[in-house]
């Protein structure tokens, strides 16, 4: 490549580089996008304006107002190929991110009927090139808004229509916080009700993407819905919520949408009203039966937060007792997944041995290596709040467990006058 001479002006004058993307700015200096760009974003925060490299005239930080030298990038490109054998890499043809208004018709599209399907379908394509650009301008221009309204019309008049799949992708990987977006979706019944009807619908094509989609939206949302609306979910949406739990272990949904549903019920959890009716939903026997084929470390933590949530009651600890890998399953997460999941477990072993303590299932903790566990946990580098609640379940039982080789080891003779 030394031996090849390279014209002067195809070089980026900031970077000295073969421009890839050449633009030029509004001073009639072309630069590489890339680097024009990186010097107008780190020009000082609050300045409006900076100076081209070149002239030193000003330049406005606006990066919508550098225009794209085609002329010159086919020059060089054409050049590349020419010189390929002399080992020249080809420049590839930039994809350029759509400007604003662009993108604004696009988004009016989808509030026409017989448009509606093609906008979505291009501003789908826009967003899974996950240009960040793009999601920007597409959040900007009421992208949230648009997939809302669409999402809800096909509830209200009962139909799955074309582009539904495209509109929960579009909502999910635009989405984010901000105070517009909350303001659109916190007291949105017909959203949450039109999630948990696409959920439950019976559809042909798409199926398992479509439902995970939803899925996502529903998380998104359940993030920031208000305490009224999120207190007062009714209890066909847990079903729902269930049976894609019961859909993971029969393959019929993907992985990602069951992360979504456990995080969904997390978010519900912190509300009495809600834990009964995810318990009177059969939420416990799933997650056990989920858990139970579960190999991945971040489905165990969202699962075993979920029961920890559901047995601080009564109810729900019956629940858990009924299933016969309930307490087998936990105690083999323990100190083998992560520090949130000894942290949901413990609490767990808390509340049964402190409200649901027969002599059943003290046996039955005993027999399944729940009290090795709990021994196991005062001897390794857990946090002290974990040992000390470990140390308060072994000795408020310690009569009980008194035959156990870990309690004889690690409790009665370390901890001698306790």
């Amino acid at each position: 490549m030394d031996e090849v001479e390279i014209p002067q002006y195809f070089l980026c004058p900031i970077s000295l580089m073969i421009m890839k993307d050449p633009v030029t700015t509004v001073t009639g200096i072309t630069y590489d996008r890339e680097s024009i760009e990186m010097w107008l974003l780190t020009a000082e925060e609050e300045a409006m304006t900076t100076t081209c490299p070149v002239t030193k005239q000003i330049l406005p930080r606006d990066i919508e107002l550098l225009t794209p030298n085609h002329m010159l990038r086919r020059i060089i490109q054409a050049w590349c190929i020419a010189n390929a054998s002399k080992g020249i890499d080809r420049i590839p043809t930039p994809k350029y991110p759509l400007n604003k208004s662009h993108i604004l018709r696009l988004v009016r599209q989808v509030n026409n009927d017989k448009l509606c399907v093609e906008a979505l379908r291009k501003i789908d394509v826009l967003v899974i090139e996950n240009n960040e650009k793009n999601k920007k301008c597409l959040e900007e221009v009421g992208a949230i808004k648009a997939m809302v309204t669409f999402i809800v019309k096909s509830f209200k008049e009962r139909k799955l229509i074309n582009g539904l799949e495209e509109a929960l992708r579009i909502f999910h990987l635009v989405w984010s916080s901000t105070i517009e977006n909350i303001q659109l979706v916190k007291e949105n019944r017909d959203l949450i009700e039109a999630i948990s009807w696409i959920l439950r619908s019976d559809m042909t094509k798409n199926q398992v993407v479509i439902k995970t989609q939803a899925m996502m939206v529903l998380k998104n949302v359940t993030e920031v819905l208000s305490s009224n609306l999120l207190s007062r979910l009714n209890p066909e949406f847990f079903q729902e919520l269930v049976n894609t739990l019961r859909k993971e272990s029969e393959h019929h949904i993907s992985q990602q949408a069951t992360k979504g549903a456990l995080q969904v019920l997390i978010n519900a959890c912190p509300w009495g009203r809600n834990k009964h009716k995810i318990i009177e939903s059969g939420a416990i026997f799933e997650l056990i039966e989920l858990e139970l084929g579960n190999a991945e470390k971040r489905v165990s933590e969202l699962v075993l937060c979920v029961l920890a949530h559901l047995c601080t009651l009564a109810d729900g600890r019956a629940e858990f007792l009924k299933h016969a890998g309930g307490l087998s399953v936990v105690a083999k997460r323990t100190l083998r997944v992560s520090s949130s999941t000894d942290d949901c477990a413990i609490q767990i072993f808390g509340s049964i041995s402190r409200c649901s303590a027969t002599k059943e299932v003290l046996m039955e903790m005993l027999r399944v290596g729940v009290v090795s566990k709990l021994c196991m946990v005062i001897q390794a580098s857990c946090g002290e709040y974990l040992k000390k609640k470990a140390m308060e379940i072994l000795k408020t039982h310690s009569n009980v467990w008194s035959n156990s080789p870990c309690i004889q080891v690690y409790l009665l003779t370390r901890y001698p006058g306790q």
